[in-house]
């Protein structure tokens, strides 16, 4: 098991299908176990998928449409009754703290889950703590409701360079050490090393392309995006707030992604290989991920340089 990957609980756009189960999506990052729009049905493709209660770190709702939510009081009522011992982070825009609180407490049971709620109300770093070992940012995206998407991202380290430690003297524990110091007996540390870029992640659900858009997803090595319509329907996703598959594809090949991983399938269309020709048709030439519920996506390795 990757250290760092996606696990996928649902696909499905407002409605589940025989297929399809609404939205859910899971982040393992090294410590961290992120989970993205809990819908219906989430506690079981918990199960199914082999995520616990207790690897949950945060919970990121992007807008309170049933199918991004409604599975929040079960994760919640699981989290409570599993007496998971850390404190879960949760955020949600601030605007929906009426709904959050309704689905909070949307039956009886014993409360003994530890939670930190942070509703966001602007673009920016989420409100809370820093995660530590990387930043976590949202930015407000455009639906009927108001919805943010959410920005995972590793700051850069240092790729150090065998051959010039060793020209250098430099070895064993010294080069840890030299890491961590940034200068050891006159030698600083760029001189034998390069940077090396952090990994970046970002989820993007419901939402018309936007500024918000193309913030999340520069140059990620990871963009999950909604993509709940084709082209031809294109009047249709304006309408209601979405993506075609050729806009969302268009804004992972102009910010960089490396790795693109299209959802939230409207029901309408039955052939799910349409969304990927259209994907490949609007130019984007990395690696493409046409996801299907229980589907596990490492997150790419780092970049080289």
């Amino acid at each position: 098991m990757s250290a760092r990957e996606l696990i996928v609980l649902g696909t499905a756009s407002q409605v589940p299908t025989r297929d399809r189960n609404h939205n859910g999506y899971v982040l393992r990052w090294d410590a961290e176990t992120l989970m993205f729009d809990p819908g219906e049905g989430t506690q079981r493709q918990m199960l199914r998928a082999g995520v616990s209660a207790h690897s949950l770190t945060r919970i990121c709702v992007t807008h309170f449409h049933g199918d991004h939510c409604l599975g929040l009081p079960g994760v919640i009522q699981r989290v409570s009754l599993d007496r998971v011992p850390h404190a879960v982070a949760v955020h949600y825009p601030a605007s929906g703290q009426e709904f959050f609180e309704r689905l909070r407490y949307a039956t009886a049971y014993r409360d003994a889950a530890r939670l930190d709620p942070r509703p966001v109300a602007a673009d920016g770093p989420v409100p809370g703590p820093p995660p530590g070992a990387f930043s976590l940012t949202a930015h407000r995206l455009s639906h009927p409701v108001d919805s943010f998407g959410y920005r995972l991202a590793e700051p850069a380290g240092r790729r150090m360079l065998p051959e010039r430690l060793a020209a250098r003297g430099i070895a064993g524990p010294d080069v840890g050490r030299l890491l961590r110091e940034g200068e050891l007996r006159g030698v600083r540390v760029e001189e034998v090393s390069v940077e090396r870029p952090g990994q970046r992640f970002a989820f993007v659900m419901d939402t018309r392309l936007c500024d918000g858009v193309y913030s999340l997803a520069e140059g990620c090595d990871l963009l999950v995006i909604e993509s709940t319509f084709l082209e031809r329907d294109a009047a249709l996703a304006e309408e209601f707030g979405h993506l075609t598959a050729r806009q969302a594809a268009e804004v992972a090949a102009a910010s960089g992604v490396r790795h693109l991983v299209l959802t939230h399938f409207s029901q309408r269309y039955p052939d799910p290989a349409e969304y990927g020709r259209e994907a490949r048709e609007a130019g984007f030439t990395g690696e493409l991920t046409l996801a299907e519920d229980l589907t596990r996506v490492p997150v790419p390795r780092r970049r080289a340089d």
